[in-house]
Order: C-alpha cells, then sequence, then structure tokens
C-alpha cells in the first residue's frame, strides 16, 4: 500500500472536526438562571423550578424538575424567587447551587 500525502492533511483535519464536535457532549454544561420554586422535596432530593429560556442548556423557558443535594434544598420553599446553577450531564438536570 503506497501512503499518498496530498489525502492525509484533508483526512486528519476531518478527523479532529469530528473530535471536536463530539467533545461538548461527553462534558457537562452549565448555566445561571433564575427562576421562581414550585416544588420542593428534599427527601428525594428534587426541586421544580419555573424559568425563562437557559440558552445554556438548550431549554426553552419552562418548569423543569431539577436533581439537587437535600442540603442546597434545606432553605427553599414553594413560591421563592432564586437564582440558581444548573448543569447537564448524561441527559440529567443538577441544581449545584440556589440561592434567595
Amino acid at each position: 500500500m503506497v501512503f499518498d500525502r496530498k489525502y492525509a492533511i484533508p483526512m486528519a483535519v476531518a478527523a479532529v472536526a469530528v473530535v471536536a464536535a463530539a467533545a461538548p457532549l461527553a462534558f457537562a454544561q452549565q448555566a445561571e438562571a433564575s427562576g421562581e420554586v414550585r416544588r420542593v422535596d428534599p427527601a428525594a432530593g428534587k426541586v421544580t423550578i419555573k424559568h425563562d429560556a437557559i440558552k445554556q442548556l438548550d431549554l426553552p423557558a419552562m418548569t423543569l424538575v431539577y436533581e439537587a443535594d437535600p442540603a442546597l434544598l434545606a432553605n427553599i420553599k414553594a413560591g421563592d424567587k432564586v437564582r440558581f446553577t444548573a448543569t447537564r450531564k448524561d441527559g440529567k438536570y443538577v441544581v449545584t447551587a440556589i440561592a434567595k
């Protein structure tokens, strides 16, 4: 088999492009947002928040149930206006920080 240099660079560029396109899917995405708490279930580690669109997570304006460490939810109740940081990893949405 003969190696032809004229195909080496385009194939290498294509391989890098494929890896670069797939890389964001492998890592967690994170965003800060604000919204209104609709429901809190600390025992289950879940909080329901109504929020505007969150572009970094590709979320339209909606009410969504997020997973959260129960310790983060100790002082949060339905009706609270909050600022929160959320991540998406492996198809799950997780609140990593929340404050009134």
